[in-house]
């Protein structure tokens, strides 16, 4: 089955035909700065997904022909005004998540990092897309975060996060 996955004939709902194989995964970089303990966040609105949940000051899509590094370095610009080197961004873990058996859209690897280093002062540039930016200690969370990203920052919180981790699936780690 190339491009399709017969259920009775047809194709499935969730395959738009975009993808050479069952389902396809969507890949995001997200970007935790970091002061000390601390971790800055934004606040979600006007997106349709987790609007008034908090998440990682800087996230988004990988687009076509970038590198998940050049996506951080890129989102961070986009959404903070501040220039990250590449080398500056430490990898902290891989997420894969997920809803088992939901539409293709909703397979995603999440590449997370860590900065302490960067050019300029943080200031939220998509207010279409965030109502607050705030620092909050990472053992003093706001509720509510986004579940995904809770998950991250709770590894996080107890010393170090495993390079993989799951979420959505009957085991995660």
């Amino acid at each position: 089955m190339t491009g399709e996955a017969a259920v009775g004939g047809a194709r499935a709902s969730w395959d738009d035909g975009s993808a050479s194989h069952r389902f396809r995964v969507v890949p995001a970089a997200y970007v935790l700065l970091r002061r000390g303990d601390q971790v800055l966040l934004q606040l979600r609105q006007g997106t349709g997904y987790r609007d008034g949940f908090w998440a990682a000051a800087a996230a988004g899509h990988v687009e076509p022909g970038e590198s998940v590094v050049a996506a951080a370095v890129r989102e961070a610009r986009e959404e903070l005004g501040v220039a990250i080197r590449p080398a500056a961004l430490q990898p902290l873990t891989v997420l894969h998540r997920g809803e088992p058996g939901g539409p293709a859209l909703e397979q995603r690897v999440d590449f997370f990092f860590t900065a302490t280093e960067w050019v300029g002062e943080a200031a939220l540039l998509e207010r279409d897309k965030a109502a607050d930016l705030r620092w909050f200690g990472l053992d003093d969370l706001p509720d509510p975060v986004v579940p995904h990203e809770l998950h991250v920052l709770r590894a996080l919180l107890a010393g170090a996060a495993p390079p993989i981790m799951t979420f959505g699936f009957d085991t995660d780690t």
